[in-house]
Parts: C-alpha cells; sequence; structure tokens
C-alpha cells in the first residue's frame, strides 16, 4: 500500500524535497504569544437541537485573554461558522495584547474552502499588526510536488527527507487575489519531532523571517508543537459530558429521549 502511495516519481519528489530544505536549529528567544482554538458540539433529540460553540485565546503561561461562549436551542445553520466568526473575535482582541499570535489550522482552508464567507474579515484583522500566523499539524495541500504526480500531501515528502530541525523554502500562492496571498513553510523545530506547517498572510516574507518565527516558537514548544496552541485546545473542548449538563440546566433532562442522545 505504502509503494503505492509513493508513487511512479517517488525518488524525484523526494530530492526535490530535499533541495527545497533548509538546516536550521532554532534557539530560544523570549515572547509573549497566544494561542487561539475553537469548538463546538451539538445534540439532537424529539427534533429539538441543543448546540454550544466556543473560543478560548490563551497564554503559553496558562492565561486566558478570551473566553468566548455562545449556545442556543433550535437550529444552528452551521455552528462552524458561528465557531470561525468567535475565532477572528477571539484574535481580534488578542493581537493587542501579545507579541505572535498563533491560529490553529489552515489560513488556506480559512479563506477559500471551510469558511470562505469570512475571508475579508480575517484577512483586515492579520493586516492589523501582522502579527498572526496560522499552525496546522496536519497538512493536506498537494501544490509543491503536484508537477511531479505526487500522489500523497506536500507533508509527506518532506517527512521522508529529513528528521532534522528545519523549515522548507517559502512557498507563495497567488491565485486566490492581491489581498489574499498565502506563503506557507514546513517547519521542523527539534530532532525528529513532526513537521508542522506555518502560514502567513502576504508574499512580504523570507527566511530569515522563518528562522526569527521558529526561535520564538522553540521558547514555549513542547514535542515540536506551540504549547499555547494545545492549551487552546484543551480549554476550548466541548464535551458530550458538559452538554449533558446543559441538558440538565435547562430543564430537559426529563424529556423522552435526551438521555439515550447523551449517554
Amino acid at each position: 500500500m505504502l509503494s503505492i502511495l509513493k508513487g511512479p516519481k517517488y525518488e524525484q519528489i523526494l530530492q526535490k524535497a530535499r533541495d527545497n530544505w533548509v538546516e536550521y536549529t532554532p534557539t530560544k528567544e523570549e515572547v509573549v504569544t497566544a494561542g487561539i482554538d475553537s469548538s463546538f458540539n451539538n445534540t439532537k433529540f424529539q427534533g429539538i437541537e441543543l448546540w454550544a460553540t466556543t473560543a478560548v485565546s490563551i497564554k503559553s503561561n496558562g492565561e486566558i485573554l478570551v473566553d468566548l461562549h455562545k449556545s442556543g436551542l433550535g437550529s444552528a445553520d452551521d455552528i462552524s461558522s458561528i465557531a470561525s466568526k468567535m475565532e477572528i473575535e477571539a484574535c481580534e482582541k488578542t493581537i493587542d495584547e501579545v507579541d505572535m499570535v498563533l491560529m490553529d489550522g489552515s489560513l488556506h482552508s480559512q479563506l477559500m474552502t471551510r469558511q470562505a464567507n469570512l475571508g475579508s474579515q480575517i484577512v483586515k484583522v492579520m493586516k492589523k499588526k501582522d502579527n498572526v500566523i496560522f499552525i496546522a499539524k496536519t497538512s493536506n495541500t498537494k501544490k509543491q510536488f503536484e508537477k511531479l504526480g505526487s500522489l500523497a500531501g506536500d507533508i509527506f515528502y518532506y517527512n521522508h527527507v529529513t528528521n532534522n530541525p528545519g523549515f522548507s523554502k517559502i512557498f507563495v500562492e497567488k491565485k486566490y487575489g492581491a489581498d489574499k496571498i498565502i506563503s506557507s513553510t514546513f517547519v521542523r523545530l527539534s530532532d525528529s519531532t513532526p513537521i508542522i506547517k506555518l502560514e502567513f498572510l502576504g508574499e512580504q516574507h523570507d527566511e530569515d523571517e522563518v528562522k526569527t518565527i521558529m526561535n520564538k516558537l522553540y521558547k514555549t514548544s513542547v514535542g515540536g508543537y506551540p504549547y499555547a496552541l494545545k492549551l487552546a485546545h484543551n480549554n476550548c473542548k466541548i464535551s458530550d459530558k458538559e452538554l449533558a449538563k446543559m441538558v440538565s440546566l435547562l430543564g430537559l433532562s426529563n424529556e423522552i429521549g435526551s438521555r439515550e442522545v447523551l449517554s
């Protein structure tokens, strides 16, 4: 199966990935960062829908800067969209409070697929201080090696050419419009840790900036991943158990079907 995934030009793609990889060992640099993530959950019974969304901004030391909650009874047309709007609101309230804002996920996805209607809003927020970076633990994009017939995502090939810290040469996507140019790089902060993807808005970014950002991320990362983003994920998650508590608080616990849905 793995041989099929590698494809007929596997070695050629690997060589291209090696050529693109820049060895760099980051050094710790003091910086105040905040991670932002959102979450949503819902449950339905007897035609009733209970939904809840959260978005959290939190520093690497655990200090919560923004903690947003919304919930409702009834149909929420798109709770993922509500959560994304709350992420942007949390980002807007954070950018003046810290040196660097780390958004969980992909700017590409945010602008083009997941919530394209929010594109202009997130661009406006990111341009305010130019201190917002999107960071993804996984990536499905197949942009850099598609001309060689790659079958797997770009991150797959970078993970196979080195275990050392470093980053890939900056890749720029301009096809989405002049105000939505995305620059990206795959980064490994420490030996043998997973590669993460960084995405910036605009094309004015260079390798020296990537090195500086790696230094800043390295200071507060655990296992190659920014601790602020891990904290944000843990603090925004809405579990089924918490939804069950909301059902109880709303007096719906005794309604037929509520316990079965939440069990």
